[in-house]
């Protein structure tokens, strides 16, 4: 007779029975087997963690890839310096003539005939002669330009023009024709009414006459 909680062959009341300690073993087998892999694998790379979902909001804040990096701006550039091109040969007027053995009224002649101005300086040898130019011979010049003349010996004698009660404005080029140079210690309005030196003395060229000019009364 049974009460209803009969049990299997050779079990005994209040132990489990050989299927169910069948049962245990091997799912005690199956869980030592997964934490001896874990172990081995956290052992063979001790510096590999355990893989992990990257969350959305991880993927907004990380690294920008390298297509939206911005380029790297280029190094700036020096620019070279420019140096403005020499006058052409073309764009002067004239050249300097050779001069060297001419006499040096000849000399002044020849520049004043080519609208060059000329600047005479003597030496201490003698003779009349050039002995050299500044610029040189063949020199590119443009109208106007002031060539130096070097004379050999010293400045030549002249006498001293008559200026009185002529006109202030055309004294430069009376004077000039002898060599001397005008100076004007009252302006150069109106007419000579004095000169010194005097006229008839003796001068040399290069020297200066000191010219007083004034206006007629009522002009």
């Amino acid at each position: 007779m049974s009460d209803g909680h009969t049990l299997p062959d050779g079990a005994e009341p209040g132990r489990p029975g050989r299927a169910s300690l069948v049962l245990g073993g091997a799912l005690a087998l199956v869980l030592l087997s997964s934490v001896g892999a874990t172990a081995g694998w956290l052992l063979a790379d001790p510096g590999r963690s355990s893989p992990t979902v990257p969350s959305a909001a991880a993927s907004a804040s990380g690294s920008p890839s390298r297509s939206t990096l911005p380029a790297p701006a280029a190094p700036p550039t020096t620019a070279r310096p420019t140096t403005p091109p020499a006058p052409s040969r073309s764009s002067y007027d004239l050249t300097v003539p050779e001069l060297l053995g001419t006499d040096f009224e000849k000399a002044r002649k020849e520049l004043r005939d080519r609208k060059l101005s000329w600047r005479l300086v003597f030496g201490s040898g003698s003779g009349r002669d050039v002995v050299r130019t500044y610029p040189a011979p063949g020199t590119p010049v443009s109208r106007g330009t002031t060539v130096r003349v070097y004379v050999a010996g010293p400045a030549p004698e002249v006498e001293v023009p008559d200026l009185v009660d002529d006109d202030c404005a055309d004294v430069a080029e009376q004077l000039g024709e002898r060599g001397l140079y005008p100076r004007y210690p009252t302006g150069r309005a109106g007419t000579v009414t004095a000169q010194v030196p005097a006229a008839g003395a003796t001068a040399r060229w290069n020297d200066k006459v000191a010219v007083s000019c004034a206006e007629e009364e009522g002009d």
